[in-house]
């Protein structure tokens, strides 16, 4: 059965989807709350896999809290905390529960979160899980062991735009294109003509890229990104423009330029819709799309 979410990235429309982190415990209350919240409102809900390495509830978990409130849920999973047989089951029972989508992660380093002693295993890559879901797909397993049962997930994977240098994300991006990445969910992108120039090398390759939109909720997180992010650069003028907000309004601020952002990229048709990361600040995604005009 094809996915409400890829029947949207085949529609035509510009499609929106945003994200929620699971709890670091077992309250589900207000993982629950931002699913509520989003379920109407966008083509699809992330739900993120143990996000900057820190120990949470899990994507799969939350994925099926998305589905038994009616919502459209992308499982993310990263190649961090599992080898291939792991990861290949966790696959088969999120297939087999309702889950459609998948968003194929490498993982960060176990060294950037709250279990430093922990063991990264890192048995394969983004690419790698992507050839695996297929895989599994075709009816086999990666040891090439028939299934009694295949899967039929749609396929992404993610893509940082405004890398420096670029040459070896655009290898990888048509690589993950080529093993059969469906869609791309970018890292934050802040510099329109930057974004642009990414895009006239995307629309030579059959897939769909939603844009990340990644909410400033002050000037300090915005340097901060800036100064400490990979692939992150927020331009001098919204830095500046965020500076000038009074502390009560930076929110604000921050709501309006992602919506302003958003409007241009679907007035502009500049890619196939938007990913809404609003990181701990899930409510603001409706007042997004409002001031996007959506």
């Amino acid at each position: 059965m094809v996915s409400r979410f890829k029947e949207a990235l085949g529609s035509g429309k510009f499609v929106i989807t945003s994200e929620v982190a699971p709890p670091k415990g077992t309250n589900l209350e207000k993982m629950q709350h931002h699913i509520d919240l989003l379920k109407d409102k966008v083509d699809g809900i992330n739900i993120t896999d143990h996000q900057s390495s820190a120990m949470r509830f899990p994507s799969l978990g939350g994925c099926l809290a998305v589905l038994e409130s009616g919502g459209e849920a992308i499982m993310q999973m990263t190649c961090r905390d599992r080898n291939r047989i792991a990861l290949e089951a966790d696959l088969l029972f999120a297939y087999s529960r309702g889950v459609r989508n998948v968003l194929c992660l490498t993982g960060d380093a176990v060294v950037v979160g709250d279990h430093k002693e922990a063991m990264g295993v890192f048995d394969l890559d983004s690419l790698q899980l992507i050839n695996a879901v297929h895989a599994l797909a075709g009816g086999k397993d990666l040891g090439g062991n028939d299934l009694d049962g295949a899967v039929e997930f749609c396929v992404g994977a993610i893509v940082t735009p405004e890398a420096q240098p670029l040459e070896p994300q655009l290898i990888k991006f048509e690589k993950k294109v080529e093993a059969g990445a469906e869609f791309f969910q970018t890292q934050a992108i802040y510099d329109l003509d930057n974004f642009k120039r990414f895009m006239d090398y995307a629309r030579k390759f059959k897939t769909k890229i939603l844009a990340g939109i990644v909410l400033l909720s002050s000037a300090r997180m915005a340097k901060y990104m800036t100064a400490n992010v990979p692939g992150i650069f927020v331009p001098d003028d919204l830095l500046d423009e965020m500076s000038a907000a009074p502390k009560e309004e930076m929110l604000a601020k921050g709501i309006e330029i992602a919506g302003r952002t958003i409007a241009a990229l679907k007035n502009e048709t500049i890619c196939d819709g938007v990913h809404i990361m609003a990181i701990g600040r899930e409510e603001t995604v409706p007042d997004i799309l409002k001031a996007a005009g959506m």
